[in-house]
């Protein structure tokens, strides 16, 4: 598709000149060629075509501009034309003549003809390739047609434009240039046109982007009518934000490394359980490691699902980058004790960063599946089930509610995998193969190889290089390289691991062996997630064989390396290491296959040598750098000469002794010519290649002495002349790789500018942010479109990896697909959704970032070291694509050929804290990096106007780069800085306050503005003006690029130098003596910048700043300086008028409520405090308070002050709040401060007078009220009605069914509806047999029953948020998609979403959606079931959800204190000196009518009305503490002894006597009564503390509560509003007062008419009438008439009455983290609590509510055993040789393994058939509300005391085979979960192994309903193949009674007494012994043993014979020897 213009002629034009035209369209545009001195016609006859991506939009507009052409100047605007394109959309051709229209929008003579073609079909811009482009050196002027400006995508220069480089072939683009104020968002003006800017400038740059709408409505009237305001987008002007200027590039603001810095992590892993563990008959352990720290649990016995519960925590200490690669394992290990290790079951292992990385850092309730390292083929051993969670300082881990995990276990349903990754992983091996390295520094001293060479007289490499490979926990090394610097290895190294793996990062190290200890030389992380891609089109994991690039220090070799750290991969490298050729390849593993090694031990081999051109065609590359400037060197290193060095890789490094590269000893045409040498003296080309003179790179500049700038920093005197460097290098050409990374940086830096512009529109609350969002995203489909043309060439270059084919078809595959979702949200984009949007698209630039990341890296990057009397002091580094050239643009890096601003900074640690803050130097540099036959451009990109300085080699020789630029051009200007004001400035002194002043530089220069004392919000209001600033280069350019300005803010200190605050960049606004000093850039617009300190934001500055240049007529013709006269400043400028903002009168209003918690203030304590509050210099201070203690609370509640504010509410200055103590001697004493930083909150805005607020708000409020009651009941007299059932009101909770996949309906099911659809349900699942459902009984109920329901609901309601917010994204990724698919516009919506949900059918898996229906109808079975009254659990503080509950009432935080130099030293936390009660209100003057008409209106209180009285109140608080959660163990064990403590004041309260042993989740159930008088003691901490039987008691956690907040607060958070109403029974009403007599309190303190209380149920507040129940019941069943239901009714909706609108507080429990001060920032765990407030002067409340811990309930299972059918049989008849079995049984609770009963053995059963009769019998507590059985006993022998544990109820039978001399042998067991469990079979036939492996499908029981089940039951065991067979089957019967019937109808154990059970019938085989014993040797013992007893017997009869033997062996030999 393309569309083609065709510029004929431009006619009637006046004068005679150079014209020139630019056509737009879409943000690309097109320039044509100068045509010289035209008269009146100009006949362009040019084409332009535009290739696009999508189809052409009707309302989109082509625009065509005509200028008059100047050189020198900028083009002056002669008039522009502009069309819709509808027509041509329509017609496809189209041919127009029409007359321009001007500034003015008015029609000028001038007429234009053009020709418009539009063909829908494919067109592409075809690629230029490097040849044709260096030959053509004179391309023809008509070439320049097809010039791209890529406005749209980020200009760089033009090329080729047949312009001779020495003149400005820049100016033809100056036309649309603009620049950017660093950091902020100008706006960009709009592609319909301007506002009317001045005739003569017509680059207009500080244009608003926002149009008026009317006149952007009449303009769309002009435009050709319909222009549709949704579908009108802002394009960005080329350069407004990233300045793109076409010579400089835009700094970067943050300066300190982050990375390398240690952090505080908190690692916290709960083992809950293991399920499936292969092995019989097993005792558990499980290990938990992190790194090198190990924690075990307890030992479970005999069980292969045994049930921890147990919670470890580990703490680091590390960099980031340490923790995430740590790796997380967690084995089972079966039978450890103290003596052996045990053996390994099963691990599992995963990153710390894979964790991190989940949604709220952690996994939760997840099962982690266990497999054997040393036996890959044997499968799953186990499932784990787990929680992990990471938590760094400052994040906050939100913990899903815990509650009674009553959900079924589905296994494979919540693997502990993260999103994405199969459930299935299979083995793999991951084979890296290192081939060599090159360019390793030296890693031992000269002085042995020195003494070395004396003797032996050989030259050694001074390094011993290996490469050692980390991953996943293991370590692989190759061999060892003895003395070398370019080893060569050949070998891999093989890593068996899980694919895909759960660490995110392979560390492949070279390290240097030595005798004593190894260092690592250099290291380089492989992120997987880069070098693989898991999509459906994705690929394995693959790399290289590639050379990856590694830095680290610096190279000279010290004995002990300060920065080796660096080297360990810590932190960012400062030079370059080495760099090794690797390449690593996956294979996955077919673990069936014999041949396959079953270890995951890492092996390492050899392999075959690689040829050298696999990685590339070695190319020349040539390096320039020009050092314009070198300004703001620290003057610790300004008194030595200083020089510059810059290396790429090993070339251009002077220091230390450089070795060559291998691969270029065949290029050298000299020898060596010295050690230090790394130059190549290779044939050159002085422009031509003819001329074959050697050129030797150049790569530090000569040495100078700096000069002084001021005090602080010191720069050098380059003036005219600029040093340059150059330096030729050899790698493999690898090009497109970085090519490919900068079209996507560029992408991405466009797409991230336009996101901060609607981001900055939003925040300045301008106009159409969504006009500026669709602009952006249009740009960013066009520039992903741009992508896939550009990408797809040269695709069969050399040393082309799998991985750059794959990343390719990936990336290509990835930006088309964004290009069509940019597409589709724009067209979505609309006035409301602007935000969700923004939030989309903010994870395209995410996505962007990631892909634009290269993993084989090719050029390496290069260093620029400032080095100072041979030191190096400090460094840059810069990425070598960033300056790497090419002929297109979009591949061009941002920064090659453009002079960009440096800032220097420490290597290593020694930037961490305050050293990083400061600059070490700050450079002006240009860069230029390519192949050396493409170098003939290199200088294109410098400031124009200087000479060449070549330096002279031989006779009349000259090198071909210059070695510095002379710059014959200077202009002289004037910078006029007008500092206005900072605000938020970081406290730098001990008061908390700063004494700032700013120091500003520009160039060599440097200013101050004054200093102000004691102050974070300093308004200077100065104007320092820079005189003779001499600038160098043409006067045009330094127009549009001035250079940067920089900022820092210092405070003044007394003694000692000044202490950095933060710094900021600023661009000037510039003037050309020629222009005219006049809107709409002059004068300057006040802005602000963003100041930084280290990476931190540390405020604002307000200033703005204009260059102006001084013409021939000298200073004489500046514009004057316009002061305003009041100003008695003195030799001080203020800022001049224009510039400062324009001022009103406003009035603030303060009220004092109260000092809160004041500290000590030089130990003296703070009696008599006051406060002062300042804003834009005049103030107000509060009345003394006399006696602090006493009462802190003012007597004077307001107080008003008037004051000059600006208009534009942005540029409010901040408000500061002081307090002072006044002590003797009228001395004061600052206490500590606070600043407003924005007055917006606190502005009252009167309501708009025109419309009548409450008729839209009823309208609104009544379709709202037809939504959630089904339909309004609505009366004529404009009332509204809201409707609430007679029943209560949880009937209301809709339940939303999803049907099915396919439709979106939403079904309200009725009850009547859904007791029936229940109730077909349940047949359904029963298979016919119906089950009595019992209502709960109301006095069953208690607190629990309320709160374990609630908790349903709320897990309820945070699953339906999950649901739908995964429901939301899927419909919005399927609309995306179905847009991409191009759904015909005409279908109708609704066909389409239909199509789209078949597709998502047919893609998900059946299965979920199985489970989706079973959830949904257990939920309606739950609502069904329980009508039990709820109340709110908030998962997080109640102040969080009510906004602090500072609706009229703030609370200022006052800091004292500095602002510690690192982050963690000093938390905000520490500074906090205590807290200012009180409020504000501004507005503009005269007071507003609406409040001082009002009746009741006090004057002394001002905008204040009707706020309570401040003097003390006594008030009865009372805590209800429920439980904690995931406490921090504080014990040894792991575990905590916890217990409450609350202090209020001076009253504290100690529950240390109750104390729970060893719990980290106890349950407390207290509540606690505290008298408290208001305001002196407000503050409640409620602390868990850890008992300690010896030594003091620990502090767990503890949360702090501001009650006085809550008690003033208007949503009346004092006792908690019931859902329902009721006087008695355990939902009874708690709070003193009735909810009539709230309502009427509350109308009558909102002044709202009511309540009026009328028959049938009904109550009018205000004009809304509610309907309610009237009836209660007493407790002898009696009913009664009441109104309470109505109020209570009214006060649920109370935020929906007009002038209340206050949600009130209802019936809650609130959770709230523990933190602790020594871990600040690191939750400790949480507690569940409330609190009520009762004030003393009302009735008295009644007794507190009883929520004491629930006693479980004690119970008795009888188990009888009968019989036993098809036991395997274990052992052989010794004479028959037949099989038989003694079986017995054994059963027990689990928990409760040593109270392990058995029957007795029926022996030698041939069938496998057992008769039992056997009573088990099993006492247990059981907590019914949460299904478990409470244990209580000692851990072990040494405990203190017994500890409560709290287990599932399962009871196991096992089934043996009794050996009477060796131990017995396990056949088989059977575990039944007594809450759920398969029902037995009627008959053994019947019984089979489904019933244990398809539980989930099965009916289920339960006992504690059913209470005696009889049936048969499998055994079941793994075989050795793991898999589950059947080893018998079990007849018994279970019977459940609670203590007292157990007591009533008691039964014997065993056969016993009472209840005996009969003897079984055995057959007679089933023998006992000592009836005939000899029998029973026959069978037993020589059954058993036949062959051990043949054994002794021979062994006896040898040990015989050998004794006979040795006895008669001397006689014989003497008899012998004698012959005798």
């Amino acid at each position: 598709m393309a569309l083609i213009v065709h510029l004929r002629t431009v006619t009637d034009l006046r004068g005679k000149g150079d014209r020139i035209a630019k056509v737009a369209f879409r943000g690309l545009s097109f320039y044509t060629r100068v045509l010289e001195n035209c008269e009146d016609e100009a006949r362009f006859n040019e084409s332009f075509r535009w290739p696009i991506a999508s189809n052409v939009d009707g309302n989109e507009m082509l625009e065509i501009q005509v200028f008059n052409y100047s050189k020198v100047f900028t083009n002056r605007l002669i008039g522009t034309f502009r069309m819709v394109l509808q027509k041509v959309v329509e017609e496809g051709q189209l041919e127009v003549s029409d007359t321009l229209i001007d500034d003015n929008n008015s029609a000028i003579r001038t007429c234009v003809s053009i020709e418009i073609k539009y063909q829908a079909m494919d067109g592409t811009v075809g690629a230029w390739n490097d040849n044709e482009f260096l030959d053509d050196s004179n391309r023809s002027e008509n070439d320049g047609a097809f010039q791209f400006e890529t406005d749209s995508l980020l200009s760089g220069h033009s090329q080729g434009s047949g312009v001779s480089p020495g003149r400005s072939h820049q100016s033809l683009q100056s036309a649309e240039r603009s620049f950017r104020k660093a950091g902020k968002g100008v706006f960009s003006a709009m592609k319909l046109g301007k506002i009317r800017p001045p005739k003569e400038d017509h680059k207009g740059k500080d244009e608003p982007a926002i149009l008026e709408t009317e006149d952007l409505d009449r303009k769309a009237m002009r435009l050709g009518g319909g222009l549709d305001p949704d579908t009108i987008s802002l394009a960005s002007v080329t350069a407004v934000t990233t300045n793109v200027s076409n010579k400089r590039s835009k700094p970067d603001i943050k300066m300190e490394p982050s990375a390398g810095r240690p952090m505080d992590y908190q690692v916290s892993i709960t083992i809950i359980e293991a399920r499936q563990l292969v092995g019989l008959n097993m005792d558990p352990v499980v290990c938990v490691e992190i790194g090198d720290e190990k924690k075990y649990t307890s030992m479970k016995e005999s069980t292969n699902c045994p049930y921890y519960n147990e919670y470890f925590v580990f703490d680091f200490h590390v960099p980031p980058d340490v923790m995430f690669d740590k790796i997380i394992k967690l084995s089972v290990i079966h039978s450890k004790n103290l003596l052996r290790s045990g053996t390994l079951v099963g691990t599992f292992k995963l990153d710390v960063g894979t964790v991190y990385s989940q949604q709220e850092h952690q996994f939760y309730h997840k099962w982690a599946i266990l497999s054997d390292p040393d036996d890959i083929t044997a499968g799953v051993k186990g499932y784990l089930k787990c929680d992990i969670a990471v938590v760094g300082k400052g994040d906050n881990i939100k913990t899903p509610h815990k509650a009674n995990e009553t959900d079924e276990d589905d296994i494979e349903g919540n693997l502990l995998l993260p999103e994405g990754v199969p459930s299935e992983r299979q083995w793999a091996r991951f084979y890296v193969k290192i081939y060599r390295a090159e360019g390793l520094p030296k890693m031992n001293t000269s002085l042995m190889a020195n003494v070395k060479k004396a003797f032996i007289g050989e030259n050694k490499d001074l390094v011993d290089p290996y490469v050692q490979v980390l991953f996943a926990g293991q370590k692989g090394k190759t061999s060892v390289q003895k003395s070398s610097y370019e080893p060569i290895w050949n070998e891999q190294i093989i890593f068996t691991e899980m694919f895909p793996p759960l660490c995110k990062r392979m560390k492949i190290q070279i390290r240097d062996s030595d005798k004593v200890n190894d260092v690592a030389i250099g290291t380089h992380f492989i992120d997987l997630r880069k070098i693989a891609n898991d999509g459906d089109k994705g690929f394995l994991p693959t790399l290289g064989p590639a050379w990856v690039n590694m830095y680290g220090s610096t190279r000279n070799y010290t004995l002990m390396d300060e920065h080796q750290d660096l080297n360990e991969g810590l932190g960012e490298g400062v030079s370059f290491r080495a760099r090794l050729l690797i390449s690593i390849a996956v294979e996955i593993l077919d673990t069936t296959s014999t041949e396959i090694m079953s270890s995951t031990d890492v092996q390492t081999e050899g392999i075959q040598n690689i040829s050298e051109n696999v990685t590339g065609k070695i190319e020349e590359f040539f390096l320039f750098g020009a050092f314009l400037e070198a300004t703001m060197i620290d003057r610790k290193i300004g008194d030595k000469p200083i020089t510059f060095e810059v290396t790429i890789g090993n070339y251009g490094n002077q220091i230390d002794g450089v070795n060559k590269p291998a691969m270029h000893k065949k290029k050298k045409e000299g020898g060596e010519s010295d050690e230090e040498e790394s130059e190549l003296i290779q044939n050159s080309s002085e422009d031509e290649t003819e001329d074959d003179g050697d050129m030797v790179s150049v790569s530090s500049t000569p040495a100078m002495k700096p000069v002084i700038t001021d005090r602080n920093y010191f720069h050098l005197p380059y003036f005219e002349k600029k040093p340059c460097i150059y330096i030729k290098s050899w790698w493999q050409d690898q090009r497109r790789r970085l090519y490919n990374a900068n079209i996507m940086d560029k992408i991405a830096d466009k797409l991230e500018e336009g996101l901060n512009d609607v981001q900055e529109i939003i925040k300045t609350e301008k106009a159409y942010p969504e006009r500026r969002l669709r602009g952006v995203l249009e740009e960013l489909g066009s520039g992903c479109s741009r992508f896939v043309t550009l990408a797809d060439k040269d695709q069969n270059q050399a040393g082309r990896t799998k991985l750059d084919r794959e990343r390719l078809k990936f990336c290509m595959r990835e930006l088309e697909n964004m290009s069509q979702q940019a597409k589709t949200i724009r067209s979505q984009v609309k006035k409301n959704t602007v935000k969700d949007k923004l939030k989309l698209v903010q994870n395209f630039l995410q996505k962007l970032r990631f892909l634009a990341e290269e993993p084989q890296h090719s050029i390496p990057e290069v260093f620029i070291w400032m080095i100072s009397n041979n030191k190096r002091i400090a460094y840059a580094r810069i990425p070598s694509k960033d300056i790497l050239y090419s002929i297109v643009d979009e591949e061009m890096g941002k920064e090659c050929g453009k002079v960009k601003t440096v800032f220097l900074k420490l290597p290593g640690k020694k930037g961490f804290g305050p050293a990083g803050w400061t600059v070490q130097a700050k450079m002006e540099i240009y860069l230029w990096l390519g192949l050396n036959k493409q170098r003939k451009d290199f200088l294109s990109g410098l400031p124009n106007g200087f000479e060449e300085n070549k330096a002279l080699k031989g006779p009349g020789l000259q090198s071909f780069p210059p070695i510095s630029l002379t710059y014959t051009m200077k202009q002289i200007f004037q910078l006029r800085v007008h500092m206005y004001q900072a605000r938020s400035l970081f406290a730098a002194d001990s008061s908390g306050l700063s004494d700032p002043f700013a120091r500003v530089f520009f160039s060599t220069h440097s200013q101050c503005t004054e200093v102000l004392n004691e102050t974070l919000c300093p308004t200077w209001d100065q104007l320092l003006v820079f005189d003779h600033v001499e600038l160098y280069g043409e006067a045009s350019e330094l127009r549009d690029d001035p250079p940067i300005i920089v900022i820092e803010i210092y405070d003044q200190d007394t003694v000692g130098k000044a202490e950095f605050i933060g710094r900021t960049f600023a661009k000037p606004i510039t003037k050309m003596s020629d222009e005219h000093y006049g809107p709409p850039r002059f004068p300057p617009q006040l802005e602000y910048y963003q100041i930084y300190r280290g990476n931190c934001t540390a405020g604002d500055l307000l200033a703005a700043f204009e260059l102006l240049q001084i013409g021939p007529g000298g200073k004489a013709d500046l514009p004057p300086i316009d002061v305003p006269t009041d100003s008695e400043k003195g030799p001080i400028l203020p800022v001049p008028m224009g510039v400062r903002p324009v001022l009103s009168k406003y009035r603030i209003e303060v009220l004092f409520w109260g000092l809160r918690d004041l500290k000590r203030v030089n130990l003296a304590q703070v009696d008599r405090p006051r406060v002062d509050i300042e804003c834009a210099g005049k103030g107000v201070q509060s009345a003394v308070i006399q006696n602090y203690k006493k009462n802190p609370n003012f007597s004077t509640l307001v107080k008003w002050f008037e004051v000059d504010l600006p208009e534009n509410e942005l540029l409010h200055p901040p408000l500061n709040i002081r307090v002072v103590d006044c002590r003797a001697f009228g001395r004061y004493t600052l206490v500590g401060s606070h600043a407003v930083g924005s007055l917006r909150k606190f502005i009252y805005r009167p309501p708009d007078k025109n419309a009548n607020n409450w008729a839209i708000a009823a309208k609104l409020m009544n379709g709202y009220m037809a939504l959630t009651n089904g339909g309004p009941y609505s009366r004529h007299t404009g009332e509204i009605v809201v409707n609430m059932e007679p029943e209560p009101p949880v009937k209301k909770m809709e339940t939303v069914v999803k049907l099915d996949a396919t439709s979106d309906a939403v079904v309200k099911v009725d009850v009547s509806e859904e007791d029936k659809e229940k109730e077909k349900k349940k047949k359904k699942k029963k298979g016919g047999e119906e089950i009595e459902e019992e209502e709960p009984d109301e006095s069953m109920l208690d607190w629990w029953s309320k709160y374990f329901a609630s908790i349903e609901t709320l897990k309820e309601q945070l699953r339906a948020q999950e649901a739908a917010a995964a429901e939301a994204e899927e419909k919005e990724d399927m609309e995306i998609a179905a847009e991409g698919a191009d759904v015909k516009p005409d279908e109708s919506p609704m066909k389409g979403t239909k199509g789209k949900e078949k597709g998502k059918e047919k893609t998900k898996a059946p299965k979920e959606d199985k489970k989706k229906k079973n959830q949904m109808t257990e939920v309606m079975d739950k609502k069904n079931k329980q009508k039990i009254d709820e109340l709110q659990v908030y998962n997080k503080e109640l102040e969080n959800e009510y906004d602090n509950f500072e609706d009229w009432l703030h609370t200022f935080n006052l800091y004292r204190g500095k602002i510690g130099d690192d982050d963690d030293s000093v938390t905000e936390d520490e500074r906090i000196v205590g807290r200012y009660k009180g409020s504000l209100c501004v507005y503009k003057m005269p007071l507003p009518e609406d409040v001082t008409k009002e009746a009741s209106f006090d004057p002394n209180f001002g905008m204040f009305q009707g706020i309570p009285n401040n003097d003390p109140v006594n008030v009865l608080v009372r805590v209800y503490v429920v439980r904690a959660t995931d406490l921090h163990p504080a014990d040894i064990n792991g575990k905590a002894d916890p217990y409450v403590v609350i202090k209020l004041g001076k009253t504290e309260i100690k529950d240390k006597e109750n104390y729970i042993s060893k719990q980290l989740n106890p349950v407390f159930g207290k509540s606690f009564d505290i008298e408290a008088t208001f305001p002196m003691e407000s503050m409640l901490t409620v602390a868990v503390f850890d008992w300690d039987l010896v030594g003091t008691d620990d502090l767990i956690g503890e949360t702090k509560i501001d009650l006085e907040n809550r008690y003033y607060s208007k949503h009346r958070a004092t006792c908690g509003i019931s859902q329902s109403y009721a006087i008695h029974g355990y939902n009874a009403w708690r709070d003193p007062m009735k909810p009539t007599q709230i309502l009427t309190k509350l109308c009558k303190e909102a002044k709202v008419d009511g309540p009026h209380f009328g028959p049938g149920g009904r109550v009018k507040v205000a004009n809304r009438v509610f309907l309610g129940p009237t009836e209660i019941e007493d407790e002898n069943g009696l009913k009664k008439q009441t109104d309470e239901h109505l109020a209570l009714t009214v006060l649920h909706h109370w935020e929906e009455i007009p002038h209340a609108c206050y949600k009130l507080v209802p019936e809650h429990v609130e959770t709230r983290p523990l933190l602790n001060p020594d871990k600040p920032g690191i939750e400790q765990g949480r507690i569940e609590m409330w609190v009520d407030m009762f004030p003393m002067d009302m009735p008295a409340p009644g007794p507190a509510i009883d929520i004491s811990p629930r006693k479980p309930k004690k119970y008795e299972l009888r188990v009888i055993i009968w019989n036993t059918d098809e036991v395997i049989l274990e052992d052989d008849d010794y004479f028959t040789g037949e099989k038989s079995s003694d079986i017995f049984v054994r059963g027990w609770l689990k928990g409760q393994q040593e109270d392990k009963q058995d029957t007795d053995v029926h022996y030698h059963s041939l069938t496998g058939e057992g008769n039992f009769n056997w009573r088990f019998i099993f006492p247990f507590d059981y907590l019914v509300a949460e299904e478990k059985i409470v244990i209580s006993k000692k851990e072990s022998m040494f405990s203190w005391d017994e500890t409560e544990y709290k287990i599932p109820a399962r009871l196991t039978l096992q089934v043996w085979d009794a050996d009477h001399f060796s131990a017995d042998d396990f056949l088989g067991a059977i575990e039944l979960d007594l809450n759920r469990f398969p029902r037995g079979a009627k008959t053994a036939k019947q019984c089979s192994i489904d019933m244990v492996v398809n539980e989930q499908e099965l009916p289920t029981v339960s006992i504690f309903k059913q209470k005696r089940v009889k049936g048969w039951w499998p055994f079941v065991a793994r075989n050795e193949n793991d898999e589950m067979e059947l080893t018998g089957k079990v007849e018994a019967e279970l019977h459940l009674l609670t203590a007292e019937e157990a007591e009533k109808s008691p039964a014997g154990l065993a056969r016993n007494e009472p209840d005996p059970l009969e003897k079984p019938n055995r057959p007679d085989t089933s023998f006992i012994w000592f009836m005939n014993p000899l029998k029973s040797i026959r069978y037993f013992i020589w059954h058993n043993y036949r062959w051990l007893i043949l054994k002794i017997l021979a062994l006896v009869l040898l040990l015989l014979m050998l004794g006979l033997f040795l006895y008669s062996m001397p006689g014989y030999l003497v008899k012998k020897l004698l012959g005798a």
